[in-house]
């Protein structure tokens, strides 16, 4: 059984097998301290990963959300509203949520249908293409910028720097590999990573002014807010956190959507039918469940299945696995466009942490799926695609792809 601790048991992808055996044989599993952090407690089972997330005065946020441990000082300087429970948590989300509410969101379904339409158009000119770099990154790093009021020049290097944050165990994105080397100069950083020490200069100039956002961007209104403004150290963390999951999350979803349709062309049909445009992102999302766990940590003493989790210990929901629990999803493993109701994990519903970007993820994934279903016949996979190293954000990061057009 491969170890959820070692970044490199998810290099070939994630190890669904593992989870499997973990949810028929050991829904709540022990791992042994690694890699110079403390063991930990994982959750496998889609209902037991609901209840701890409905549940957060037993299983809190407020000491991290990864397996790294922290000492207090350092998670003070590094937390995001992510890293906290209700009430504080609670306070922080009804200044940022409005921008991301359904209806404010539908307002960006002209522009997005204009990007995803030029993006598909100019990856099928070439003959081959990496679907990745040419599709599944563009779409999320430019509605990035819309969301953010950055300026378009700067996204490539925003993007760059968050891979660098959110992928600090892969090498292809970093030189600071977080298990690899000494991050101890980073600690106070975001994901111990001297991408932050960039990205809070950035953050630092808006702050001050030399860097000027868009008026209607969330930047400004975080700012502006006259009922909770974000400011100093919060406001670094919370941009550094937008530039990271704000991009990456839906780049892998659109990324798993690509490696769906090359290893099944039929599916090219079903989303031809145009009958299926309001359950197949939430199907490719549930199936890739970029964020592959959140940890939280044990505020009592507790028995599941037989085992205690003691106050203190971490507790990681295992998200990627509850989204295939043949308990709650008919035929886990097999795409089902069609699939209703579906009520995947991977926005971490059923507690006070439901994904911000939820409405934007899904109207992405959509937009960019009719594109492709109007102009493919069929699409050829080249070559395995390769996958992050990382058991915290994992999704395909080059596919090597031919297109059949229509």
């Amino acid at each position: 059984m491969k170890n959820l601790a070692d970044h490199d048991s998810f290099v070939a992808g994630v190890p669904h097998e593992t989870f499997a055996r973990m949810r028929r044989d050991a829904p709540l599993h022990w791992t042994e301290a690694y890699g110079g952090d403390k063991g930990f407690w994982s959750l496998t089972r889609y209902a037991d990963i609901m209840a701890a997330q409905r549940d957060p005065e037993m299983f809190s946020s407020a000491q991290g959300i990864r397996i790294e441990d922290q000492s207090r000082e350092e998670y003070l300087a590094r937390r995001t509203f992510q890293e906290t429970d209700p009430p504080e948590h609670t306070a922080t989300r009804r200044t940022v949520n409005p921008a991301f509410a359904k209806p404010v969101v539908a307002q960006f379904e002209p522009l997005i249908r204009d990007l995803a339409r030029e993006i598909v158009s100019t990856a099928l000119d070439h003959a081959e293409f990496d679907g990745v770099e040419h599709i599944a990154k563009r779409l999320p790093m430019l509605m990035l910028g819309r969301i953010l009021g950055v300026p378009d020049d700067d996204l490539d290097w925003l993007v760059e720097r968050g891979d660098a944050l959110i992928g600090n165990t892969d090498p292809d994105f970093t030189d600071t590999v977080l298990d690899k080397v000494d991050t101890g100069a980073y600690r106070m950083m975001p994901f111990r990573s001297p991408a932050g020490v960039e990205l809070y200069d950035y953050a630092e100039d808006i702050l001050n002014g030399a860097r000027g956002v868009d008026p209607d961007g969330i930047l400004a209104r975080v700012l502006n807010s006259p009922e909770e403004r974000m400011a100093g150290q919060d406001f670094k963390n919370f941009f550094c956190l937008l530039v990271a999951a704000g991009n990456d999350t839906t780049r892998y979803s659109i990324a798993m959507a690509l490696w769906l349709l090359a290893q099944d062309n039929r599916l090219l049909e079903v989303l031809g039918s145009g009958k299926v445009w309001g359950t197949a992102a939430d199907e490719i999302i549930r199936l890739a469940s970029p964020t592959l766990h959140f940890r939280r940590t044990a505020t009592r003493d507790v028995t599941m299945h037989g085992n205690t989790i003691r106050a203190g210990d971490k507790v990681l929901m295992w998200f990627v696995s509850g989204n295939r629990d043949a308990e709650a999803f008919e035929a886990p493993d097999t795409v089902m466009l069609d699939r209703s109701p579906n009520r995947h994990l991977a926005f971490g519903q059923g507690g006070p942490h439901v994904c911000l970007g939820m409405w934007l993820a899904k109207l992405e994934v959509t937009a960019v799926l009719q594109e492709l279903s109007a102009r493919l016949a069929g699409l050829e996979a080249m070559a395995p695609p390769t996958w992050t190293r990382s058991n915290f954000i994992c999704g395909v990061k080059a596919l090597t792809l031919r297109p059949k057009l229509k």
